[in-house]
Order: structure tokens, then C-alpha cells, then sequence
């Protein structure tokens, strides 16, 4: 936990993401990383110079039919306000608009009900648990099926809803988050989606280049993050 702690810490002064009175929420998939958040901004707000506070949220995309309990049961355990919302995203996207790559369309369903939700609750700031991986394999994504350069951001203000998306977790690899996840309430992913998506295949491709050229996600990262390094045309 103290290897996540410091990399979080970095993140937040490094990319200025929290400030004094910030209410932020977290928003709670259900999988190891956004759970390894909640639980270490919990900490992290127990002695951060800025002075903030954290809820947990989720989005259930089966309308009542997932089961959150266990995550309730342990926010409550750990003082940590939590709320479900129910949603029809399921129906909407693959049984309605039956998408070809539904991930686009869920994701931003998804965002607009979290930030629309967390308004009401208060909240300024919405924390996302991306990785370093998440990065990573956003830039290929863009590369591979958009032909431009660009990947997630640390922290960016999305100006219809008047809320701050940031991501703590951006300096952290997801394998040091795996071990610290055995002791969380993780619930398994229902999308249908689930291990046959883009980024999926993506990641597998990068782990395959990485067995053949050790440290290359490595040094994709860290070309990403610095961005005095980029030699680019100009326009």
C-alpha cells in the first residue's frame, strides 16, 4: 500500500489534482483499480495537506440487477459514503442500439450519468482508477484505430457538466495494484464485452512486444509523460 500511496501522492502534485475543500467521487466499477482508489484516497485524505472528501459511487448498468453489496457492506466498514444508481445502459446499448463496439457509447453513457449524479451529491471532482496501462494502451488504441497521437489525461475539466475528471492512479502499473486487490471486495465484470474488446486486444498485442523487447511499455510511458522528448512535425 505504501508503493501506491507515494505513486498517488506524486500524481496529485505532480498534475495538481486535488485542492482544499474538494468533495470527490470516486467512481466504483467494481473492479481492482477503481476499488484500490477508493480505498487509498481514504487514506490518503487522513493526512494530505489539502484537506478533501471522497465518496464511492456506481453505475449499474442492469438496472437493480448487479449485486454491490459486499462494496456497500465495506464502505461502510471503512466510513466511506457510498451510493448505487441504477441505469438502463445495458438495454440501451446492446439491446436497442445492438453496437457493433458498444465500449464508446457505455463509456460516455456512463460518465454523463456519473457526473450528472455526483452534482447533485455535491461533488466537484470525479476520480478515475486509470493506470500507467491505461495509457498506455489508450495511445496504441488512438494510433492503431484513429491515426492521431493522444491518450487519457491526468486531469481535464469537462465544461458541460462543470466537473473535474482526474486520475490518481496514472503513475501506478497495474500489476503492483493486483496484490493489494486480494483484500478488496472486487466483483466480477457482467459485460458481455469483457476480455474480447479493442483494448483488450491492444494490451495482449503491447504484453506480446514486451516479452520480445523487455521495458518497451516502459519507455512508451515514459515518452508519454515527457513531453520535452517529443520530436513531432510540425504543423
Amino acid at each position: 500500500m505504501q508503493l501506491i500511496l507515494s505513486h498517488l501522492r506524486r500524481a496529485c502534485e505532480q498534475y495538481n489534482l486535488i485542492d482544499d475543500g474538494d468533495k470527490i467521487a470516486v467512481g466504483v466499477s467494481g473492479g481492482k483499480d477503481s476499488l484500490v482508489l477508493l480505498k487509498t484516497l481514504k487514506m490518503f485524505s487522513k493526512f494530505s495537506p489539502k484537506k478533501f472528501e471522497i465518496i464511492g459511487i456506481s453505475v449499474d448498468m442492469f438496472n437493480g440487477k448487479s449485486d454491490f453489496s459486499k462494496i456497500s457492506q465495506w464502505c461502510k466498514e471503512n466510513e466511506i459514503e457510498y451510493h448505487v444508481i441504477n441505469s438502463d445502459i445495458y438495454e440501451i446499448v446492446f439491446e436497442i442500439r445492438k453496437e457493433k463496439s458498444p465500449c464508446s457509447l457505455c463509456s460516455k453513457l456512463r460518465r454523463g450519468i456519473l457526473c450528472s449524479e455526483i452534482k447533485k451529491l455535491g461533488c466537484n471532482k470525479l476520480a478515475l482508477g486509470h493506470t500507467a496501462d491505461d495509457l498506455v494502451d489508450t495511445f496504441f488504441l488512438s494510433l492503431f484505430y484513429e491515426g492521431r497521437i493522444s491518450t487519457i489525461k491526468p486531469k481535464s475539466f469537462m465544461s458541460r457538466t462543470g466537473i473535474t475528471v482526474i486520475r490518481p492512479l496514472i503513475l501506478m502499473d497495474e500489476k503492483d495494484i493486483i496484490l493489494e486487490a486480494n483484500s478488496l471486495p472486487v466483483i466480477k465484470n457482467l459485460c458481455p464485452e469483457d476480455k474480447y474488446t479493442k483494448r483488450e486486444f491492444v494490451r495482449n498485442y503491447i504484453n506480446n512486444v514486451n516479452e520480445d523487447i523487455p521495458k518497451a511499455k516502459e519507455m512508451v510511458f515514459s515518452a508519454i509523460i515527457n513531453t520535452e522528448k517529443y520530436n513531432l512535425l510540425d504543423k
